[in-house]
């Protein structure tokens, strides 16, 4: 199998970035590559609000849930967890994950393993692995894994306060000084309204 991805042509791993999203592989990487489940949501989340009408819309809400309710669950918020990959299991199309590049079937049923292993508190938390079909994309995510310095498929640094706690320690500066504006703006427009 090694031998096999290994020998895939700079053409096909050109096709493989062209078949799918951009940021489909970078949901992939950083799951399976430094595993910070916060940004998968992120990248995850700001293409499917500029692609509303994609095809995998679905499904890629499922795949965002995965995200979070994997950071719930290393974070050790079992309610959280719970209800993000349980909701999950309802966007998840087996078909859709394929045309993604996954393993549809096997993925669903990884999830709904760790849904009822999280409502049991029934094992530590471990890492997930996604298990991408396409071997192509497999080599094209392990390539970029190793660009940006870290292997595929090695566990979480739970001792990395910026992957469990990113939430609470992200800059959010910029989400600050938008609100100010917007609320400077819905100021200025009812003032405007009052003097007419």
């Amino acid at each position: 199998m090694e031998g096999m991805m290994s020998a895939i042509t700079w053409d096909e791993g050109k096709r493989t970035m062209e078949r799918y999203p951009k940021e489909v592989l970078n949901y992939l990487v950083h799951f399976h590559g430094d595993r910070d489940f916060f940004e998968c949501h992120e990248i995850l989340e700001e293409y499917w609000k500029e692609n509303p009408g994609h095809p995998y819309a679905e499904t890629l809400v499922g795949l965002i849930q995965v995200a979070v309710g994997l950071y719930h669950q290393r974070r050790g918020n079992k309610a959280g967890a719970v209800k993000m990959l349980g909701s999950s299991l309802s966007y998840l199309k087996e078909e859709d994950l394929k045309g993604l590049g996954m393993a549809g079937a096997d993925l669903v049923a990884q999830v709904r393993q760790r849904v009822r292993e999280a409502e049991l508190d029934a094992v530590p938390y471990e890492d997930l692995d996604l298990p991408v079909e396409d071997p192509s994309l497999l080599e094209a995510c392990k390539r970029e894994c190793a660009l940006r310095g870290f292997g595929w498929g090695e566990a979480s640094d739970a001792s990395n306060l910026m992957l469990v706690d990113r939430h609470k320690l992200r800059d959010r500066s910029d989400v600050v000084e938008e609100r100010a504006r917007q609320l400077e703006a819905r100021k200025l427009r009812r003032k405007g309204g009052e003097d007419q």
